[in-house]
């Protein structure tokens, strides 16, 4: 390109590029009609619709909790002047009669348990904790012997546990503070059954949870140490279907329900699993002398029943003899016949 025409054809590029300039100034000056004509969907209305109301409704809902706080302030007040000694509950709490006996968890078995049967131990500790601040002749309760794995668990799971009322939680053995002859270790492997409980002893419950891996591991424990021990008369008053071995809790809740009846029977009907299959002893046995009178009576039928069979045998033999003579006298008079 020749330098003459150099200028004019820089000039013709930037009148372009201004025209360019100016049409897009223009577009974007002019409304934008299709954006405002773009139809809404039914779902993005119901929104906008309850967004409206929900901001019409504010000072509603604000009136509305207003009337709630003062009707509960109303309640309570109504509450506090209708009991004359105060709450309920303190009126409640004044009846409980707190009993001597002492209740020990022993939490020595951490070894001998995976972290599954450690979770379910602390459970049924939490169970036990909450039972007995609910009793009304509430026991006084020893954790013995807790660390290793049981606490790591409560630490991560329960930090709550650090602050719980009526209760001591020792990281030594119940041994070591508590007198021999005042121990009696609860196990079902021992021979002696217990017919009442002393409130100047310590029961000791063990914290094993072994789905019975570890038989008879409590009882010989307590022999080695030269402790007494007991089973709870299970036997005496329940019929089970399963095995007589109970949960920690279940054994912890039975003796607080003793100490309120005063009843065993009671005390394990009102504890026990439906899934125990419970029978009291004396219907066991009742069911079991019908069912041994059921089949007295059925032998007694059957009997009977073969008894006339035989006499009807020998009631139709004779006819069948008469039968018998009749066609042989009929068939030789046949044959005497002369053709």
């Amino acid at each position: 390109m020749s330098s003459e025409k150099l200028p004019a054809f820089i000039e013709t590029c930037n009148v372009e590029r201004k025209q360019d300039l100016s049409e897009d100034q223009e577009e974007s000056q002019k409304p934008r009609l299709g954006n405002e004509l773009e139809p809404i969907s039914k779902r993005q209305m119901k929104k906008l619709i309850k967004q409206k109301q929900w901001e019409e409704q504010r000072e509603l809902r604000k009136q509305k909790r207003k009337e709630k706080r003062k009707r509960k302030q109303l309640e309570r007040q109504c509450q506090l002047e209708s009991n004359s000694d105060g709450n309920d509950k303190k009126r409640i709490r004044r009846d409980v009669v707190h009993s001597r006996l002492r209740l020990i968890i022993d939490c020595s078995f951490d070894s001998l348990m995976v972290l599954k049967d450690i979770k379910k131990l602390h459970k049924q500790i939490q169970r036990c904790y909450a039972e007995n601040r609910r009793a009304l002749h509430p026991v006084q309760f020893y954790l013995t012997s807790h660390g290793g794995k049981l606490k790591k668990n409560m630490d991560e799971n329960d930090k709550g546990w650090v602050n719980w009322k009526d209760i001591h939680i020792k990281p030594d053995h119940y041994s070591e503070f508590i007198k021999k002859e005042d121990l009696v270790y609860l196990t079902s492997d021992s021979p002696n059954v217990l017919k009442e409980l002393d409130e100047s002893k310590a029961y000791v419950i063990g914290g094993l949870v072994d789905h019975n891996h570890h038989k008879g591991l409590t009882y010989k424990q307590a022999s080695d140490h030269g402790i007494d021990h007991a089973q709870l008369p299970l036997g005496n008053f329940v019929k089970m279907n399963s095995r007589k071995v109970l949960a920690i809790n279940h054994v912890f809740e039975i003796i607080l329900e003793y100490l309120e009846t005063r009843d065993w029977q009671e005390a394990f009907f009102t504890v026990l699993p439906q899934r125990k299959g419970a029978v009291a002893t004396d219907k066991a046995c009742e069911s079991s002398s019908h069912d041994k009178e059921s089949a007295r009576v059925e032998g007694r039928l059957d009997s009977d029943s073969s008894e006339e069979e035989n006499s009807r045998n020998e009631l139709d033999s004779p006819h069948e003899e008469e039968k018998q003579d009749k066609e042989n006298s009929t068939g030789s008079t046949v044959t005497s016949i002369p053709h």
